[in-house]
């Protein structure tokens, strides 16, 4: 009774979650967010809320049955005969069904599953859809047809050594697919589905791709195993055929025939079904194992000397006119003698390729033959409980199909001559007690393993199909009949298959077919290793016989196998892996999963995060970590732009606050709004993290922000508000949607780019019309002031709606950055450096060694002097000299400004001091009288403020971005309100313009 009340809680908290969420999109595309630009840095009030819509939680708590409806008109879930409803619907939702019977993984626009249906697909025990298909596949052609081959080429030993290699490979592999399939619900797809949703879309993608190819290739493998085996039966000179009776086979083009018609019967079955072949490969694996007793009966009646006709396929015995060579070879019996002359290697000619064989080569033929251990995860869209069938199916099929070799290998290494075993490979349906035993065994392995995998591919292009990763190229193959057979997926992969068999020769396709699989092996193992090692929660398997060293030994023991077969084949796939991964990346994938990429990260993070040590920072490595404030983003987008590009790869934080109390709201607005700035800041292409925040007032939401802002040794150091003003602001998201379009992908990309950049615009508020804040300006110095006495670095920047960003960069001239280090308000320290000074120049500095700022722009730092005085030359060689120590690249402006003092009276003007700055020591110690009294405030006439804007104008005019030195905020209201308002004076005109106010010391002149 527990257990299922605690089923229908949880089915309540998702319902509950669901609401929640779709209210909060709802509230955040209809409420008031209150953001500002630059010139309403910080946020507005939480003016509204929407009602949700409630649960009773106890009434279907009590209730007999949970509610699956979605809406009035939606449709009952499926449910078996004699299972509670609430223990079959959480069975049913523990992978990706919502409680509509939709798959959330895939894109919002396809069509609802019908799950009644579904789940009437799911027929298949584990016998018949996982033992049998796997247990044929693995038989496939190796047990008739290149057992004696891989004992003849190898020896026993040889034989030894590379079975227990393949099949160690194969265990470490199936262990990993052991784990994660019993992870969770799987659905259609099997080793794909368990791959993608583990290694997230990219990374899934690829590998499915390549796992496509393995199907396809190993296809061609068996269908052209079966035909071999079929000619040399059936052909001229066959074994059931007498003189020169028999099926043509004197050229090459007769074999791809053969072979095309076998195809053509595997496409027929696989059109019908999978039920129809679970059903078939059950019955054919009862007559497969029927015929391999009678093999191995046939070794002990059969125990005399015996000669057995070289089959005439074989061209080096029978297309040798010199008679040298024997068209017989000899069958001894169980025989020591015979036993000893297997034991070691003798690697020579093989007579289907004429091609010298080695370690290498014999293993990718043999390990070609045993690569089904992932069919019965293929049919895991027709399992009945796909998570306890594929384990016990998978394994017990490896453990018996590997016990069945070992035990051939030891009796063919016994009973059969070296020459046998290199020149006739269906020698062992002559030494049967009955000859067709063998046939039919032998025909029933090769066809049904082919049958496995071109089911196989099918399914899995399906599923590549049902999740989009490649656009709507393969939507095709995602058509299905009313039973849901993949019948266009199934003729798609049998066209392939068709065109590989062009290659011809088995011996030929089995390398690259081996590479293939033991990438696609050495993927299922990363990725189980990758889950491992990430120690998330929710990983859980019930499966507990693994670990990460065996996800380690099946990692590399698949990577060395694939180089020592075939180096070029590996480096091609891995390439072709790595361009998909890459093109995955770049477009915007449909997909909704979990990446196990994120967990590996946050793992990496948190302890690299705890080895970073605040205490051991030094000025040397400072970089800016920045809070930018904003209060509404589509009249900062420009700014945001700004700060992204002088960051110079520190922290880079946008923060909000909403004003409103938690008591009143129904849930935090904070938890709802933060994905559609997300969602914001991916449109933007910035690279920054959201801090949201809910306050009684902007001034405490901002405490907030900058105390909690970063973790650990990544802590915010500087503070960015915009300018506060009054002018009107402008709508700098709805201009960049009309201007910038992702061009990478074509006119779908860029209509998917200008689509979600509506859905933004629609989410925001428009900017203010008015000239009324939601902040005053005394609460706006407040903000200053509280980030100064917190110990942060402070910038202002105003006109940033100005700033044409694309424009700089798309013209030919260079653009300046201009940097005025004087306090303007304090002109007599006007031939001091402060550390304000040094972080102006700093911050410059870094805006000039960006990525297209750098080759687009110049640096130009002003020396403002008096005509009066006589050491012009002497301060700007001592400028030049502390530049060139500090490797600042920049243009010394010497500029007269005796127009601007002239309106100061006397009293306003001190004796200025020649005191130049110390190279070795550049910045004045702030404790001393000048260091204090350069950093202050202190009020000046309107005549020289206008003096110095046009000073300004006239230097600065075709300027970028301009910097200038940001005073200490006075404490009085009166002066804080003066204090605006002659920062505005002297940077009202139309450029972008930056007041830096700088606490710390952020440069270095030492290696």
């Amino acid at each position: 009774m527990w257990k299922e009340f605690d089923m229908i809680s949880s089915d309540l908290r998702s319902r509950m979650a669901r609401n929640i969420q779709f209210e909060g999109e709802e509230y955040a595309r209809h409420s008031r967010l209150g953001m500002g630009d630059e010139r309403r840095p910080l946020l507005g009030s939480f003016t509204r809320q929407r009602q949700r819509r409630s649960i009773d939680v106890e009434a279907t708590a009590n209730s007999n049955e949970v509610n699956y409806f979605e809406s009035e008109d939606a449709k009952p879930m499926h449910n078996p005969a004699g299972m509670n409803p609430h223990v079959h619907f959480l069975a049913r939702s523990l992978s990706t069904a919502t409680l509509d019977g939709t798959s959330t993984e895939t894109n919002s626009s396809q069509p609802p599953v019908n799950v009644q249906s579904a789940s009437s697909h799911r027929i298949l025990g584990t016998f018949a859809g996982v033992f049998a298909p796997v247990a044929m596949s693995m038989f496939s052609t190796l047990l008739y047809l290149r057992a004696g081959f891989v004992v003849g080429q190898a020896g026993l030993l040889g034989s030894y050594s590379q079975l227990v290699l393949a099949y160690f490979i194969l265990m470490m592999t199936v262990l990993s697919i052991c784990a994660i399939s019993t992870n969770g619900a799987l659905e259609g797809g099997g080793a794909y589905y368990m791959i993608s949703r583990a290694l997230g879309p990219e990374f899934g993608g690829s590998i499915g791709f390549l796992f496509f190819v393995a199907n396809i290739l190993s296809c061609a493998l068996y269908t052209t195993g079966f035909v071999e085996g079929f000619l040399e039966n059936f052909g001229k000179g066959g074994s059931f055929m007498s003189g020169e009776a028999g099926l043509p086979t004197n050229s090459d083009w007769w074999q791809y025939a053969y072979c095309t018609v076998a195809l053509f019967v595997c496409g027929l079955i696989c059109i019908v079904g999978g039920a129809m072949f679970a059903r078939t490969s059950a019955i054919i694996l009862l007559v497969v194992i029927f015929c391999t007793i009678t093999v191995i009966i046939s070794f002990f009646v059969k125990n005399h000397d015996m000669n057995v006709e070289i089959p005439k396929t074989n061209d080096i015995v029978w297309g040798n006119g010199t008679g040298t060579n024997s068209t017989t070879a000899l069958y001894t019996g169980l025989s020591g003698k015979t036993f000893r002359e297997n034991i070691d290697s003798n690697f020579t000619i093989d007579y289907s390729t004429d091609t010298t064989m080695s370690y290498a080569t014999v293993f990718a033929i043999l390990f070609s033959s045993v690569t089904g251990i992932l069919n019965g995860a293929n049919m895991s869209g027709e399992l009945k409980d796909p998570s306890k069938s594929i384990p016990k199916g998978t394994v017990s099929a490896v453990f018996f199909t590997f016990c069945t070799y070992m035990v051939m290998t030891t009796l063919i290494a016994g009973s059969c001559s070296r020459y046998l075993l290199i020149n006739n490979y269906a020698f062992l349906q002559q030494i049967n007690i009955w000859d067709p035993f063998v046939v039919i065994g032998m025909f029933a392995a090769s066809i049904s393993a082919a049958l496995g995998n071109l089911i196989g591919a099918s399914r899995v292009l399906q599923a590549l199909g049902n999740d989009q990763l490649f656009w709507s190229i393969l939507k095709p193959a995602t058509l299905t009949t009313k039973g849901g057979n993949p019948i266009l997926s199934v003729v798609i992969s049998w066209f392939l298959v068709q065109l590989v068999l062009l290659v011809g020769s088995l011996n030929k396709i089995a390398p690259i077919t081996s590479v293939f699989f033991l990438l696609s092996y050495a993927s299922t193992n990363l990725a189980c290793l990758a889950l491992e090692l990430a120690s998330a929660p929710n990983f859980r398997p019930t499966f507990t016989y693994f670990s990460w060293h065996t996800c380690i030994l099946g990692l590399v023991g698949c990577m060395i196998m694939c180089f020592l077969i075939s180096a070029i084949y590996t480096s091609v796939a891995l390439v072709l892996m790595l361009l998909l991964v890459i093109l995955l990346h770049f477009r915007s994938l449909p997909t909704t999963w979990g990446s196990i990429s994120q967990a590996l990260i946050f793992h990496q993070v948190r302890k690299y995060l705890l080895m970073l040590d605040p205490g051991k920072s030094h000025v040397k490595y400072w970089r800016p970590q920045i809070l930018l404030m904003v209060s509404n983003p589509r009249q900062s987008c420009e700014l945001m732009d700004f700060c992204n590009d002088i960051k110079k790869s520190g922290l880079y934080v946008i923060g909000h606050v909403k004003t409103g109390r938690l008591e009143v709201c129904e849930y935090d607005p904070c938890i709802v709004e933060t994905p559609i700035w997300l969602k914001l800041i991916q449109q933007l292409r910035i690279k920054a993290f959201v801090e949201m925040t809910l306050a009684d007032t902007v001034s405490e939401g901002f405490q907030h922000l900058v105390r909690i802002s970063g973790l650990g040794g990544m802590k915010v150091n500087t503070v960015c508000f915009g300018f506060y003003d009054d002018n009107i602001p402008q709508d700098s998201l709805l201009k960049r949607k009309t201007r910038r379009h992702r061009r990478l992908f074509g006119t779908s990309e860029r209509r998917e780019q200008s689509r979600s950049s509506g859905n933004v615009l629609e989410t925001f508020d428009s900017p203010r019309t008015d000239p009324e804040k939601r902040v005053t300006q005394q609460e706006y110095v407040k903000l200053i002031l509280d980030a100064l006495k917190l110990q942060k670095n402070v910038f202002l920047c105003r006109n940033f709606q100005l700033l044409d960003k694309d424009a700089i960069l798309r013209q030919g001239n260079k653009s300046y950055i201009d940097v005025w280090p004087v306090n303007f308000f304090k002109p007599e320290t006007a031939s001091y450096f402060d550390k304000t000074c040094l972080f102006m120049l700093q911050l410059a500095c870094i805006l000039t060694m960006q990525n297209g700022w750098k080759s687009h722009t110049e640096l130009r730092v002003y020396l403002c002097v008096k005509s009066s005085s006589d050491n012009t030359d002497v301060k700007e060689k001592k400028l030049f000299t502390f530049l060139r120590q500090l490797r600042i690249q920049a243009k010394i402006k010497v500029v007269c400004w005796d127009n601007a003092l002239a309106h100061l009276g006397a009293k306003n003007l001190a004796e200025e001091k020649d005191i130049p700055p110390q190279p070795a020591e550049p910045m004045l110690d702030l404790n001393t009288e000048i260091g204090n009294s350069m950093s202050e405030y202190a009020q000046k006439p309107d005549s020289y403020l206008g003096a110095v804007k046009n000073l300004l104008q006239e230097n600065s005019s075709s300027a970028a971005v301009t910097f200038m030195y940001l005073p200490q905020p006075p404490l009085e209201a009166l002066d804080q309100d003066r204090y605006m308002q002659q920062l505005s004076q002297i940077s009202d005109w139309p450029q972008p313009a930056v007041f830096v106010h700088g606490l710390h010391p952020v440069t270095s002149t030492t290696l």
